[in-house]
This record gives structure tokens, sequence and C-alpha cells, in this order.
């Protein structure tokens, strides 16, 4: 597994991960209660989440109130220009230019050939997840498709090297979307934060205003229940 504390990502690899709220307040409430995080000013309307003093993710407030509350993962990109020609000429879509943060980075937004939303960091003083891996921070993504050899083509020629390079650990799997949710779910991918007892942090969304959306199930890389925090914003925690 790679190293719990990271300060660089290769193009391709799952770096940092942000939800837009209706109610920021609420959500560091709702996840500082349930992960341990704490929060300060990064940019912008974007608020850090903080575990043990290093950024793990990031809370804004939602500005168009017809859109979903969601988290949107980020993959890594020297080049997010580069990065989101070759996305379109592979059949995917521009949801965000890319857009300079300060001087933190640069950040755009991309929906594959199904329609799944995801972002691309190009980092400038901000590289992404001061720690991962560890109870309450990032521990994967999945996308859930609807065809995954169609998404495995495109992600593959997108980023070849972090997922089927020579040492590749990849953060990021892909799975039929009817094999867990509703045939009629669209395609989307869902951000997954490690936990050390998955039934004990059901009892701790569940109490805090969140819900169980999906019961505990086992996959390949461990123990995963999808949840809701109290806004509607999906995520899923992982037990290893």
């Amino acid at each position: 597994m790679a190293e719990n504390r990271a300060s660089v990502y290769g193009e391709g690899v799952p770096c940092w991960v942000d939800a837009r709220l209706p109610d920021v307040a609420a959500g560091e409430r709702f996840y500082g209660e349930l992960f341990g995080w704490t929060f300060e000013e990064a940019h912008g309307d974007f608020r850090w989440a903080r575990l043990d003093g290093e950024p793990v993710a990031a809370l804004a407030q939602k500005t168009d109130g017809r859109m979903p509350s969601v988290w949107t993962v980020y993959f890594a990109t020297p080049d997010a220009e580069a990065l989101m020609r070759r996305v379109l000429a592979a059949g995917g879509q521009l949801v965000m230019a890319p857009t300079p943060l300060g001087t933190l980075g640069t950040a755009a937004q991309a929906a594959d050939p199904e329609g799944a939303v995801f972002g691309l960091w190009q980092p400038g003083g901000h590289r992404g997840f001061g720690r991962r891996h560890e109870p309450g921070g990032f521990v994967w993504v999945e996308l859930y498709a609807r065809d995954t050899t169609a998404v495995n083509t495109f992600y593959g020629g997108l980023f070849r090297d972090a997922l089927f390079g020579e040492g590749a650990e990849p953060d990021f799997g892909r799975a039929p979307v009817s094999g867990v949710f509703p045939a009629e779910m669209p395609p989307h991918f869902l951000v997954h934060f490690r936990v050390e007892d998955c039934e004990a942090v059901l009892g701790r969304v569940q109490r805090l205003g969140g819900r169980v959306r999906v019961p505990p199930f086992e996959t390949s890389y461990g123990t995963v229940a999808v949840v809701s925090d109290n806004q509607g914003a999906s995520f899923a925690v992982l037990q290893r």
C-alpha cells in the first residue's frame, strides 16, 4: 500500500476530494464528529478538513440549489489543459474548464462517456491529500458504470500508468452499477473513507442525521457500506 502521508501524486492517481453542501457549518459538525476532522479557511468558499493537522478533504458552499449535494474525486495531473483535451478526444465531456485557484493549483471537472463526473487537479501549493488510507481519510473510489469494459478502455487510455503500470497500486475501482444500486441509478463515482469499525460508524451516521443507503457488503478490498450525510451527499465507508 502507498504511504499514508503523501506529497506527490502521479497522473491519474486520486489525490483530492471535496463536497459541495447547502450548509457548510452543518457539514463541519457532521464530519467533525464522524471522522474527527477539524476545519479552517482554504480558498474562496472552500474549507479545509484536516486529520491530525493534515489536509484530507474540503467542504464548500453549494451555489446552485438545483445541483445535487455530492462528493467529487480529483485525479492528479501535471497539466489540466492537456488532460482535458485528451478527455474530450476520448469521448468525455467538459463540466468545468481548468480554473486556477490562487496559488493552490488548477481545478477542472469532466464527465466520462457515461456521464460520471470527476475532477482534475494540477497542483500548485496544494499537492493533495496529506493523509490517506488511515481511519477518517480517503482510501478508495469506485466508479459504478453501466459498461465496465467501455470505462476501462476510457480510463485506461487516460491513466494507463496509474492503473496498469509497473508497481501501480490504484485506489480506483470499476464495477457495474447494478451490482450494488438499482439499475436505473446513473453511473457515478463513490468516494470511500476508511473506518476501523463499519457497524459503529453506521450508528454514528444515523445519530448525526445521516442515512444508511446500502448495508455492509463484502468486496475484494474490504467491507463497504454506502451512506449519506445529513444533507444528502453520499459516500462509502470501508473497513479493511
